[in-house]
């Protein structure tokens, strides 16, 4: 893939991933190969960490979909190679958390999928997503939800 086209998002905006009972299956260990590198790379690329995590929903039986997915995800760390995080020498020691959580999004189970990230100073230091546990009524109740997750996380 050293020479394929790059992507400027790790995923697009306007496709989402699901089961895809009648695509074609491919090696599952090709593909979980792949995953398990890109979740190896996420602990100091956040950025694809969401990406990252709707692939792995798929493990058990990835299909062709699934995998240019992952692919995508190959091509648009082939054109962010520069990025990652950093880290200030002299930084101030406040501890900031900011949770983000979706509606529904999970066509499969309804589920609402959230995130958190955590800061000391200027330093990202924790981050997190994951499918919520419970199907939310509302908006608010999934921000609600997620928003104690990220205080516990904090505390």
């Amino acid at each position: 893939m050293e020479n394929a086209k790059h992507m400027a998002t790790p995923m697009s905006t306007i496709c989402y991933l699901d089961k895809d009972e009648i695509g074609q299956s491919i090696d599952i260990k090709k593909s979980r190969g792949m995953i398990r590198s890109l979740l190896y790379l996420s602990a100091s690329r956040p950025d694809i960490m969401f990406s990252v995590c709707m692939c792995t929903r798929f493990q058990s039986n990835p299909k062709e979909s699934q995998l240019s997915a992952v692919k995508r995800i190959i091509r648009y760390l082939l054109a962010t190679m520069n990025i990652g995080l950093w880290y200030p020498k002299n930084s101030t020691c406040n501890l900031i958390g900011y949770s983000d959580s979706d509606f529904a999004s999970s066509k499969m189970d309804r589920k609402s999928t959230s995130g958190t990230c955590h800061f000391i100073g200027s330093a990202l230091v924790s981050w997190h997503s994951k499918k919520q546990n419970s199907v939310a009524l509302s908006t608010a109740e999934a921000e609600y939800i997620y928003a104690c997750s990220c205080c516990a996380q904090i505390l």
